[in-house]
């Protein structure tokens, strides 16, 4: 697997910097035979941050046009995960071979200038693309990738189309979809017909739709095909199934993708944000946080946990004020959820160390210590000290 990074400055880019640094790796390339194709498919695979210092498990976001888009797709999910607007996925990008054939559902004709209908070659095979990612592109990110049944899958102009054609023919398949500047004019407007008559007469549809435009559509008379998508998936009422979309004429057709996709996930996550009150404080306890995050796992079918930045926080906003007790739970909590990472351990440490439990802080801090040591986390030297005053004032106690 060859690692995919980021381009790293040179020295004589920014004064004082030392030598070319390390590479910031965001994803590998992986080359699987697809026997559904009949050729070789690379795939761009992206973990989470601290993937392999847990065991948790990750929806999935499946993206077309892979290479195109993975880095500001993983910059955005880093982002929002971050600030505990949706989980932290791994994002995998599809490269093209034959974009049009994989796209496109069904056999396509542009109109010419003349009035008359020409067919756009080689169009028609996203049935196979389809079966692809049920047979064999689905089945081995589950087998070799920490992954929950939760998938996203996300498209833009032909891949947009292709993210509605998985929508109205495999619905099973994906539990959410961003169709960013679809082509909804493909075979004389067949995603609005097949988007109609998929939703028409249903009455549970545990999915998410999430559909943009940028300016393509700009001076054409109303209803443009993007009125009438929002009209169709607005008129559809069956039980679980939520939509929305953004229509962004000051994007072209190139540049709507990025705040597609941003949109898009905060649309799919709505809700999943903690309950905050003014200043970003959050008033309840351990099991209030808990709470929120079983009724997450209820709503999404995964099981799921606030991350380790979100639980740390919590637990300072009371340390910081003095609250000692109140903020013992919350670091004590993320130590349960995160074991191996190096920073809980030290968070507690410093609580245990202000309500006076020397002995307590110095072990605390020493598991921060081993942690750090086992993922060369850059912080050691500060635990490290952390570890070795604790120890000291433990010591001088004992002796007084």
């Amino acid at each position: 697997m060859r690692r995919i990074v980021l381009g790293v400055l040179a020295s004589g880019l920014l004064a004082g910097v030392a030598g070319a640094g390390e590479p910031i790796t965001v994803g590998e390339v992986i080359k699987i035979h697809s026997k559904v194709l009949g050729e070789e498919r690379t795939l761009l695979v992206s973990l989470p941050d601290r993937y392999a210092q847990t065991t948790a498990r990750y929806p999935v976001l499946y993206m077309t046009d892979g290479d195109a888009h993975l880095l500001h797709t993983r910059g955005t999910v880093d982002f929002l995960a971050r600030n505990g607007e949706m989980p932290n996925m791994v994002i995998v990008g599809i490269t093209n071979t034959d974009r049009t054939r994989d796209l496109t559902p069904t056999r396509g004709f542009r109109r010419l200038p003349d009035g008359t209908r020409q067919e756009v070659a080689g169009s028609g095979g996203g049935a196979r693309f389809l079966d692809f990612f049920a047979r064999e592109l689905i089945p081995y990110v589950d087998a070799h990738y920490r992954t929950t049944p939760y998938r996203i899958l996300a498209g833009h102009s032909l891949g947009g189309l292709f993210t509605l054609y998985a929508f109205w023919e495999r619905g099973e398949l994906f539990s959410a979809h961003i169709a960013a500047s679809p082509s909804l004019n493909w075979d004389d407007d067949l995603p609005l017909r097949a988007v109609e008559a998929f939703l028409k007469g249903k009455r549970e549809l545990p999915r998410t739709v999430f559909v943009t435009m940028a300016d393509e559509e700009a001076g054409d008379p109303a209803p443009t095909l993007f009125d009438r998508m929002r009209t169709v998936l607005g008129g559809a009422k069956p039980a679980g199934f939520a939509w929305d979309s953004k229509l962004m004429p000051e994007e072209n057709h190139g540049s709507v993708v990025l705040r597609s996709h941003y949109w898009g996930l905060r649309a799919i996550f709505a809700g999943w944000r903690l309950p905050l009150e003014a200043r970003g404080r959050f008033a309840g306890t351990v099991d209030d946080l808990k709470a929120h995050y079983t009724g997450l796992a209820t709503r999404f079918g995964v099981e799921t946990a606030p991350s380790e930045v979100l639980v740390n926080q919590l637990g300072y906003q009371h340390l910081l004020t003095g609250d000692v007790d109140g903020a013992m739970p919350f670091f004590r909590y993320n130590v349960e959820l995160y074991p191996a990472a190096a920073n809980v351990h030290d968070s507690l440490g410093e609580a245990l160390e202000k309500a006076g439990r020397l002995d307590e802080a110095a072990a605390s801090y020493a598991a921060a210590v081993k942690n750090a040591k086992a993922s060369a986390d850059p912080r050691l030297d500060i635990f490290t000290k952390n570890h070795d005053r604790a120890a000291a004032l433990a010591k001088a106690k004992a002796k007084s």
